[in-house]
């Protein structure tokens, strides 16, 4: 979940052409639609970046109530053209049961929630299921890349080298990595030839607005540092780069603990067992196998609706501090020589028509602009940082244990 805040739809620019450009979605929820907490809504940057061309062969949600009901709304609308044939199955089975050869897809877009993919387990084996049906074609997968055991990690580095074997088009959407104040920290980095010497984040989510009572709980989320976090965590890990995982330590401030008391939870959180409901904070540190050191705090702790949320990335004599990612972002950057901050803003920047404009062009082999047309998260990445997030989790248990023992 990424955090709700205002926020304007940007500019966005399409393909031209007439020929169709067949996509399958899986999943009819608020990623793939969009909702009022936030920017999120692939279909949206799908429409603009298509056009005409756009053709959503099939909607698969087993709500499918909720599914036909998008739909409508959706061809009430001045994109009818890429909806007024797709059809909704519960299952992606179903599809290829009634699958015409008109209706191959030429991308699928994958926003079912994360418990139901990432792993070669029954039912939450959805890769698994297109490489048997549809090998080869590109996909686009939300993060993070799956929310189950961590046992099964290694399955999803099992699809990993599946993908790269098969060398399959594959597009994870860690949407902070398009920013252009992004960009433009590498670049520095890179023009300066600079080696990085720490990176801290910090997430501080406002949780009244966190309403869906599966997001507080670790049975069926994994916990907030790893269905939220993860988005500062793998840019931790885009620019101080591995992470050595044996050096991971971690604390958390745990629901039952007297500063652990929220009063505007908008759940009844009695309702979530005791061992299953969410730390209010967790503080992480580990080594990077470069010898840098790194830190991550994330904090669930503020009211209303407008997150907290920064890095800081230092260099010798370099400071590069992004701030507010998610809604309007601003990057400051101190030189050597300069004790004073520059400033630079990015107005009307969209990460998530970006990541989503790179996947088209590289499926198309689009090749104007070689530099824009290139996919910044792929799967076995992808993995790497839900491992990460993963041994943040663990080391904050063992400690908390540790606690208790002790206490």
């Amino acid at each position: 979940m990424s955090p709700p805040s205002c926020w304007k739809w940007p500019r966005t620019e399409h393909i031209g052409g007439v020929d169709r450009f067949n996509v399958l979605f899986i999943g009819a929820g608020n990623i793939m639609f969009g909702s009022p907490e936030g920017p999120w809504n692939h279909s949206f940057r799908l429409e603009h970046k298509l056009g005409l061309r756009l053709k959503v062969v099939a909607l698969i949600d087993p709500a499918v109530e909720r599914a036909n009901a998008i739909l409508e709304k959706k061809r009430d609308s001045f994109v009818l053209s890429a909806y007024q044939d797709t059809r909704v199955f519960k299952t992606l089975d179903d599809f290829i049961e009634n699958m015409q050869p008109k209706d191959k897809p030429r991308a699928i877009i994958i926003g079912s929630p994360p418990m139901f993919r990432g792993s070669l387990q029954p039912g939450r084996d959805i890769e698994s299921q297109i490489f048997k049906h549809f090998p080869g074609i590109p996909l686009f997968v939300e993060k993070p890349i799956a929310t189950g055991a961590k046992g099964e990690i290694k399955e999803a580095y099992t699809i990993a080298k599946t993908i790269r074997d098969t060398r399959t088009i594959c597009s994870i959407g860690y949407m902070l990595r398009y920013l252009k104040a992004v960009q433009m920290m590498k670049q520095i980095i890179q023009d300066n030839n600079l080696t990085i010497m720490s990176t801290i984040a910090r997430y501080a989510c406002a949780y009244e607005a966190i309403a869906k009572i599966d997001w507080w709980d670790k049975s069926k989320s994994a916990g907030p540092v790893i269905e939220q976090g993860t988005h500062f965590c793998d840019l931790s890990r885009y620019f101080g780069g591995e992470v050595d995982m044996s050096s991971v330590q971690a604390h958390s401030l745990e629901w039952h603990e007297n500063a652990g008391q929220l009063s505007k939870l908008t759940i009844d959180e009695s309702k979530i067992l005791p061992e299953n409901r969410i730390p209010r904070v967790t503080s992480a540190t580990w080594k990077y196998e470069s010898g840098a050191v790194g830190s991550f705090t994330h904090v669930v702790a503020l009211q209303g609706t407008n997150y907290s949320c920064e890095l800081e990335v230092y260099a010798d004599g370099y400071l590069l501090k992004l701030v507010n990612p998610y809604v309007q972002p601003v990057l400051h950057v101190r030189k050597p020589g300069d004790d004073f901050e520059q400033t630079h803003t990015f107005p009307e920047d969209d990460p998530f028509f970006s990541e989503i404009s790179n996947f088209i062009d590289v499926i198309e082999d689009i090749e104007e602009d070689p530099e824009s047309a290139t996919i910044l998260s792929n799967y076995e990445d992808a993995v790497k940082t839900y491992e990460f997030t993963w041994a943040i989790r663990e080391a904050s248990e063992r400690s908390r244990k540790v606690q208790t023992s002790v206490a």
